[in-house]
Order: structure tokens, then sequence, then C-alpha cells
């Protein structure tokens, strides 16, 4: 499916620019030995990893994606999780390949960006800056700017509003289900990542307007 050259460009952090489960299972499992119980390691976190960090230490917590560990288990480890993915927010996380050719690419066409991630800002704004990302990004909404996180639509909808920019002039690339969710129900058109974090689902069987290997992909699209 073609895509219709918008004004604004959205990007995702998680899975899209960033790699950041390096980091990610490492406080986990560091949480979980300080917690006495045993590590799950990267390939398992990695497909936990995409609705923020709560959620992220409740599934270390129980082990699988779905379900809700005792309220006192979560109380204990979550400020162990925060305090140790503060100190280890950019690590052992690194940009994709093509991230940043995409974005210059962008830049030099004059497109408005922004970045929408539901990662916490007291993350999300050392990881973007460490990953020199930062100054790129006319707007970055944050997991906690609104009261509501994607697949709600409002951030998206709110970044739109700051660049004074109409849903059909806007585009989101992101990775995740909740991703397109969000786009659709803003009226945005949406790009999502073949590489991303979708918890082991094929991001192509949520049906985005396009499904690219590499953003530098783009540069040809757009």
């Amino acid at each position: 499916m073609s895509i219709r050259k918008p004004r604004m460009i959205l990007i995702d952090v998680d899975g899209t620019l960033v790699d950041s489960v390096p980091d990610l299972a490492w406080c986990v499992d560091e949480m979980m030995r300080r917690l006495g119980r045993a590590p799950h390691g990267e390939a398992k976190v990695r497909n936990w990893v995409g609705n923020g960090v709560e959620r992220l230490c409740r599934r270390a917590l129980v082990g699988q994606l779905d379900g809700e560990p005792p309220n006192e288990d979560f109380e204990r480890a979550y400020p162990v999780f925060l305090e140790l993915y503060a100190e280890n927010t950019s690590k052992r996380s690194r940009l994709y390949p093509g991230v940043r050719e995409g974005i210059d690419y962008f830049k030099s066409q004059g497109y408005l960006l922004g970045c929408v991630t539901n990662k916490a800002a007291q993350f999300t704004l050392p990881l973007l800056k460490d990953l020199c990302l930062y100054p790129d990004f006319g707007i970055v909404v944050s997991g906690d700017t609104l009261a509501v996180k994607k697949p709600d639509p409002q951030p998206l909808l709110h970044a739109a509003a700051h660049f004074g920019v109409s849903p059909q002039e806007s585009l989101m690339i992101g990775d995740s289900r909740s991703d397109v969710t969000a786009a659709r129900a803003a009226g945005f058109q949406i790009v999502c990542m073949s590489y991303g974090y979708n918890h082991g689902e094929d991001i192509r069987n949520y049906d985005p307007d396009l499904v690219v290997d590499s953003m530098s992909e783009l540069v040809g699209i757009l």
C-alpha cells in the first residue's frame, strides 16, 4: 500500500528507534536476584516489553505475559526495578540500523518530527539524550505526559495539536499492536517496523499501512 506524504511524523521509542531490551532485561534479572528469585534471561523479557515498565515488572514477577502478581510482591519489587533502570537506561541500548539515516532524511525534507512513547519521561528523556536523538524532535510525549497512553489515540492527537497538523497529514511509525490501534483511532497513517516488540506476534497480523525492515527504507517510499 502506498503512503500519502505527511507533514508530521511521530515515532515510537522502544522497538522502533531503540533496542532497549538489553538494559530492561538486565534490570529485570537483577531485580529477580535481589528478590531471591531466578532470573528470566533476555529472550523471555524481549516478549514482555512494550507496555511500560510497570507492566514489565508485573510480568517478570508472574513469569508470563498475562496475569497479576500478589500486590505485596509488586510493591516490594517495583521500587527495586525503578532504581536499577534509572541507572541503566542506556548502558546497553542501541539505535536500530537505519534509524539515524531515516531521521536525517526526514529532517532534510522538512517533516515535523515528534516522539510518542509509553515509557515514562524520567526514562525517555535520558535515553533520547544519551543516544543523541533528543534534539531531533519538536515534541516528546511520554507515557506519563497525559492521563492516558497508547493504544489511546490522545497522545498522537496531542502531538498533532502541538504542531497544528491534522490527522490526515500525520504518520505514526511504530512496532506494536498498540501503535496500530492508536494510529487508527487518531486517523493517522501507520508504518510498522518488522523487528519490534509485539509480544512475539507478527505485526502484519494487525494490518498497518506498511511494514518495513529499516527506517532507511522510508527514504525511497516518502
